[in-house]
């Protein structure tokens, strides 16, 4: 008898989804509607996109135990700037839209403080 062992995720893809669930929560609490979430293309993904009023908002969200290498939001380099504009630029070729785009950042450290970085580039 073949015994095939279930896959589970390893802990950093858990920590993540656990820190996307939070910043969802957060923003969902502050007023924004879900629109979708991880959204993946070639070009890359998005955290989350939701609504706040009329501006659709395209969420990196980002973990950091420590600051010991640097903030959460420090680490969005111009490089995963540009992976996000263009998978944004993907998703709405996809979506009909016209309502302005505005790119922010939730940043959550290690001992649970969330730092909500509007029109963070």
């Amino acid at each position: 008898m073949l015994f095939i062992k279930p896959k589970t995720k390893a802990n950093h893809l858990v920590i993540g989804e656990n820190a996307e669930e939070q910043a969802h929560n957060f923003l969902i609490k502050a007023g924004l509607k879900p629109v979708t979430r991880n959204f993946r293309c070639k070009q890359g993904e998005l955290d989350l996109i939701m609504l706040d009023g009329l501006a659709l908002v395209i969420v990196e969200v980002r973990f950091r135990k420590s600051d010991r290498y640097g903030s959460a939001a420090e680490s969005i380099t111009t490089a995963k700037q540009s992976r996000i504009i263009a998978a944004t630029h993907y998703y709405l070729s996809t979506k009909k839209t016209d309502c302005p785009i505005r790119f922010d950042v939730v940043a959550i450290s290690g001992d649970g403080h969330i730092n909500w970085i509007k029109n963070a580039f």
